[in-house]
């Protein structure tokens, strides 16, 4: 594995060397279809997008969990999570890549 993150600067420039937008055009574009991704798993709204997978935001209920250190018990509040699922056909790329570079 490279180990190398994509970061918001790569997506940009795929989109740049892709669609042929300008590089302040295409970092926008990056940037607003983040926003909207984040407003609306921010407003409890799920993001599906097709062949890639789902983001969904979960509530976890309180419960009780323990200092590993002390092994004392200590309430965990109610909280929100962010899920991601990948798609099947995510899922299958990932697989088959791992595959070749096993070989």
């Amino acid at each position: 594995m490279s180990g190398k993150t994509v970061t918001r600067a790569d997506l940009a420039e795929a989109v740049y060397q892709t669609v042929g937008l300008s590089r302040t055009e295409s970092s926008e574009l990056v940037e607003r279809v983040l926003q909207v991704i984040s407003d609306a798993l921010a407003s409890g709204d799920n993001v599906k997008l097709s062949s890639f997978g789902s983001f969904q935001v979960r509530s976890k209920n309180e419960r009780l969990g323990r200092n590993p250190k002390t092994g004392e018990e200590v309430p965990i509040l109610p909280r929100q999570v962010l899920v991601f699922k990948p798609s099947n056909v995510l899922k299958t790329k990932i697989n088959k890549s791992m595959v070749r570079s096993a070989k």
